[in-house]
């Protein structure tokens, strides 16, 4: 059985209050323990010394016994000298996840192309503002094109050697596809 020093809560709704319990550390928060050690009201100013009140030699006595302290636990017993907690460091603290980073670099990539679009735009539309505006050439097949007409409607007006059928233009056979 291992034993540990933790908080258990009590108190109501928003208005915490815990017990420093001495407490199997497969038992539930705040279920059954082996001894109350002292008491905890975080509402309290830091500086208050009802904030965090411990039995001391109680808590020694576990200490010696083998029971370990949870870190919030551990923190209370530093401060007030009864065991030295050694100083923890996260360099990873103030890191984003990294879904955070998945997320800040989508962004980053859609707002990159968003300016590459924005700049090929404007540099199109520099272009084509730069860029003479071509002078429309002047084609003269419009004759050519009347010259050819009035033979296309003198094959279409004579009749054909079959007397059902109408005459098909060049090139089109005389019997259409049936559509469905």
């Amino acid at each position: 059985m291992s034993v540990s020093l933790r908080l258990s809560r009590g108190g109501s709704k928003k208005r915490p209050y815990y017990k420093v319990v001495v407490s199997n550390s497969r038992a539930p928060r705040d279920g059954k323990y082996l001894e109350q050690v002292g008491t905890y009201n975080p509402l309290l100013a830091k500086d208050d010394e009802k904030r965090v009140a411990l039995i001391e030699d109680r808590v020694r006595y576990w200490l010696g016994v083998g029971a370990q302290p949870t870190d919030r636990v551990a923190r209370m017993l530093d401060k007030a000298g009864i065991k030295e907690r050694v100083a923890t460091s996260n360099p990873a603290k103030g890191e984003p996840g990294k879904k955070a980073k998945e997320r800040a670099e989508d962004r980053a990539s859609k707002l990159a192309e968003a300016e590459e679009a924005k700049a090929a735009e404007a540099a199109a539309a520099a272009e084509a503002a730069a860029a003479p505006a071509p002078e429309p050439e002047v084609v003269e097949e419009a004759p050519a094109a009347a010259e050819e007409a009035p033979a296309a409607e003198a094959t279409e007006a004579t009749p054909s050697s079959d007397a059902g059928d109408t005459a098909a233009p060049e090139g089109e056979s005389a019997q259409a596809p049936a559509e469905g």
